[in-house]
């Protein structure tokens, strides 16, 4: 657990408070997240520094690792012993707590700040449950970007891919330059991201919506399915022997030390390259290969139930300041992702950021990622399916389509 005090909140608290009722006795706000590389911490700090300058007090509870942290999160829920705020993805992974009446409903928030006025339609439906907000979401992440390092690249001979098989073709160079072409952490969650990456941009986002909906078991017989998977497989042959099990920003550490050429991840890896103090269109390049849109996640934050006066006046306060435009802007910076809210002004983000903000302005780019999508149990299962394909060499692709099909049908 970790305290980001503010001497200047004391101060001023001291002196003239604006917030009387945080002078004396300053709220205390335990958020729950996962956070723990140098980037998101330094991103979580915006938050941190935003509510104890407010007059509040911010307790850091961080856990590493997405699953242990919701696992840590729901427990002490159930358990009568809520964190204030807790930290989930953007989709369907709070619908349990949502259905068993744990969450408490943000409708007061979300209509004295506007917020289906100024978040896309497709970020409102996934944080509202029978009318009710249930979520917070404070950004936007494109899950299938390119990461590359701009001098090995160079001193490869190969150019920014804009398709997959410019991805294929740049890694056999960079391969013969001796580096590792594809920097990949072979976790379950991480090879899934690969695929969908692969899916939509050499598929495109007819067949991914289709993958992950009404016609799915149609869409995975589509020969068309069969060519993604023998792209994704592919990509094995451009990864190193040390991939199975390695951190997604260990992976980005290798792009940005020039150990290995490019990495497929979502733009959570920037906020590596800026702890790093590298820029964007100098040490390193981003692009999302292919046509077929850009893959959306992020992240919400959700508010359990409590009795406790100090705690409802925290949680208000937590969701006033999250979604306020300064913050999102300064959060984002941090964090590599975009701006929940469409009424910002973008133009002091990177060029990535730029990229990202300029796709997301076309509907038909707009692809929910498969938390927005299929259930958490589906999703897990389609995990073992592809990271099972790419860790056995001898499973044909024929014999992944079965298994792939498999899984949809029995656990969607």
């Amino acid at each position: 657990m970790r305290i980001f005090p503010s001497v200047l909140a004391l101060a001023a608290a001291m002196a003239v408070s604006c917030v009387p009722a945080f002078a004396a006795d300053p709220i205390k706000a335990e958020v729950l997240h996962w956070w723990t590389s140098g980037g998101e911490s330094a991103a979580v700090k915006v938050f941190a520094d935003k509510f104890n300058a407010a007059g509040g007090q911010w307790v850091d509870a961080a856990i590493a690792g997405g699953e242990q942290a919701r696992a840590a999160g729901i427990n002490r829920i159930v358990g009568g012993n809520p964190p204030t705020a807790m930290q989930f993805n953007t989709g369907k992974q709070l619908d349990e707590l949502v259905k068993n009446g744990y969450l408490a409903d943000l409708d007061a928030e979300a209509a004295a700040g506007k917020w289906k006025d100024v978040l896309p339609a497709a970020i409102t439906a996934a944080s509202v449950r029978d009318g009710h907000f249930y979520a917070l979401p404070v950004n936007i992440h494109g899950q299938n970007w390119l990461w590359y390092n701009t001098k090995a690249f160079a001193d490869a001979g190969a150019s920014e891919p804009k398709t997959w098989s410019d991805v294929i073709a740049a890694g056999a160079k960079l391969k013969a330059k001796g580096l590792i072409a594809l920097a990949h952490g072979g976790q379950s969650w991480q090879d899934h991201i690969l695929f969908d990456a692969v899916l939509a941009g050499e598929g495109g986002a007819d067949l991914y919506m289709k993958v992950y909906g009404k016609d799915a078991q149609a869409a995975i017989a589509d020969p068309k399915f069969k060519h993604v998977a023998e792209v994704f497989i592919s990509l094995r042959d451009l990864m190193d022997p040390g991939m199975p099990g390695r951190n997604w920003n260990d992976a980005t550490s290798m792009v940005i030390t020039g150990k290995a050429g490019m990495q497929i991840m979502g733009d959570w890896a920037k906020g590596e390259f800026i702890a790093a103090g590298q820029s964007p269109g100098k040490e390193y390049g981003c692009v999302v290969p292919g046509a077929g849109g850009y893959l959306m996640g992020g992240d919400v934050f959700v508010f359990p139930k409590n009795k406790d006066p100090s705690a409802q006046a925290a949680q208000a306060k937590l969701s006033t300041l999250m979604l306020a435009p300064d913050t999102q802007i300064a959060f984002n910076m941090k964090k590599g992702s975009v701006p929940v809210r469409l009424d910002v002004d973008v133009s002091a983000m990177d060029a990535c950021a730029q990229k990202g903000v300029a796709a997301l302005k076309d509907p038909a780019k707009q692809l929910p990622s498969t938390n927005y999508l299929i259930s958490q149990d589906e999703n897990g299962a389609l995990n073992d399916v592809i990271t099972q394909f790419l860790n056995t060499p001898a499973e044909k692709v024929d014999e992944f389509i079965a298994k792939f099909a498999a899984a949809v049908k029995t656990s969607g």
